[in-house]
């Protein structure tokens, strides 16, 4: 059931919005050489907590995990692709990290992810993850109302195979509200003019993940909830939280 939000609710949400791109800032701004991942989910939790909100992430456990999330974000480097916990990893110069971060306020949920390299760059990484910010932007601007899920799903697909990067099959965006995972599934590819319409009042999380390798395969590590590339390529994830609305997209996570 894919529940349609009032105009106040839209606005509850993007105080909760509001929180999460203030503590993914923090995150970028304590990601260094020799930082560990733990620190970073320490700069993020520092900010939740001062602005009185709740995790959706910490404790977190769907029917497929072995064990619930320990921390307020997921830190996924490299060809880690997405869901990695925070551990005393060391942040190393050039690595590629991918930051997702929710935020619970008054009830109501944000989410957003964004990835970023530490030190020096490579300029492979630097184009992954333009792709997938550029892969974010097309499947925001296909969130019109009239146009439905398969044209969101179409328009981050195209940017994402013309650049020729693999998409994780199985894995998208999704409805958000009171809950952080909500009804419409929101796929990273797809057939346009396909799927449920568009109303004003819809939230969704829009996510595109991008392989470096250009191929699809991934697989979840032992610590259960990991999912790294399977041929060891590295991977790129952005992601808003975009109300439907008559006058257009919304993005409830930005600054």
């Amino acid at each position: 059931m894919v529940e349609i939000k009032t105009d106040t609710s839209i606005e509850a949400m993007r105080e909760a919005g509001r929180i999460v791109a203030q503590a993914l800032t923090a995150v970028r701004e304590a990601a260094a050489v020799g930082v560990s991942l733990r620190d970073l989910d320490g700069a993020a939790r520092a900010v939740i907590a001062e602005a009185g909100a709740g995790s959706p992430f910490l404790d977190y456990r769907p029917s497929w995990a072995p064990t619930p999330f320990p921390a307020v974000i997921c830190t996924s480097v490299n060809d880690a692709i997405v869901h990695g916990i925070p551990d005393d990893y060391r942040l190393h110069d050039g690595d590629l990290v991918s930051i997702d971060c929710g935020a619970v306020l008054d009830g109501w949920v944000g989410d957003s992810a964004v990835s970023f390299t530490v030190g020096r760059a490579r300029p492979e990484d630097v184009r992954l993850i333009a792709t997938a910010e550029e892969a974010l932007e097309a499947g925001i601007a296909a969130a019109v109302v009239g146009n439905r899920i398969g044209d969101i799903a179409h328009a981050v697909g195209r940017v994402c195979r013309s650049a020729g990067y693999g998409i994780p099959d199985g894995f998208g965006g999704h409805g958000v509200g009171r809950h952080m995972h909500e009804d419409p599934g929101v796929p990273n590819e797809g057939r346009p003019g396909r799927g449920m319409p568009l109303r004003h009042g819809m939230v969704l999380a829009i996510e595109p993940m991008v392989i470096g390798g250009g191929t699809d395969g991934h697989y979840t590590a032992g610590d259960g909830w990991t999912m790294r590339t399977a041929d060891g390529s590295r991977a790129s994830h952005a992601e808003h939280t975009v109300a439907i609305t008559d006058d257009g997209p919304r993005i409830l996570t930005a600054l």
